[in-house]
């Protein structure tokens, strides 16, 4: 299936949001993206590039700018979907009338989007050993030095989502609790997800 006709089946089968999507689309091809179907989403090319992701939501749609760290705000329209998300960033739609007011601000962003991807322009990720090592995780490992060499030996991906999510809780015993879950999953090299 190619392309045009993959979106066409993911818009006439979308539960909501399909007004929005068709005047995001025809936005979008208006700048000259190529479209295609990635990770279930309707997502938008330039020179096999990924720039921008259609995205629906059950509050709102958006449009998710792959680089989007590295764009000028200066409408302020730009959201973090997590704190935790470093590149990514979204514009926030709730109707259609919303996305026909602002479609010279949404194909300036999609513009400077493409200059990014023109220039080679990357996105500086925050390494590992950026992000803080529970006291928990620590413990486990002074008391399990496996464990400590099987997640050092996890991709750094992995890691970053051990970190995040041990991190996440509030309470000393929710995270010893989360370490302790995922004790044999790390020991046999697999994710958080995995």
């Amino acid at each position: 299936m190619d392309g045009k006709q993959a979106i066409d089946d993911f818009i006439d089968h979308a539960n909501t949001w399909q007004e929005e999507f068709r005047q995001l689309r025809t936005t979008l091809l208006d700048c000259s993206l190529k479209e295609e179907i990635k990770w279930g989403k309707p997502c938008y090319t330039f020179q096999a590039n990924n720039i921008v992701i259609m995205q629906g939501f059950k509050e709102y749609c958006a449009l998710l700018f792959v680089k989007g760290a590295l764009l000028h705000d200066p409408e302020g329209i730009f959201t973090k979907q997590t704190e935790n998300v470093q590149a990514a960033r979204q514009i926030r739609f709730t109707d259609a009338q919303e996305i026909i007011k602002m479609e010279p601000i949404l194909k300036a962003c999609i513009q400077e989007a493409i200059e990014v991807e023109k220039a080679g322009l990357k996105v500086e990720y925050k390494k590992t050993a950026d992000f803080p090592l529970p006291g928990e995780l620590e413990a486990a490992f002074q008391e399990n030095p496996a464990l400590q060499a099987a997640f050092k030996s996890l991709t750094p991906g992995r890691q970053r989502a051990y970190l995040l999510y041990f991190s996440a809780s509030k309470q000393a015993k929710t995270r010893t609790a989360r370490i302790e879950k995922y004790r044999q999953q790390i020991l046999a090299g697999k994710g958080l997800n995995d």
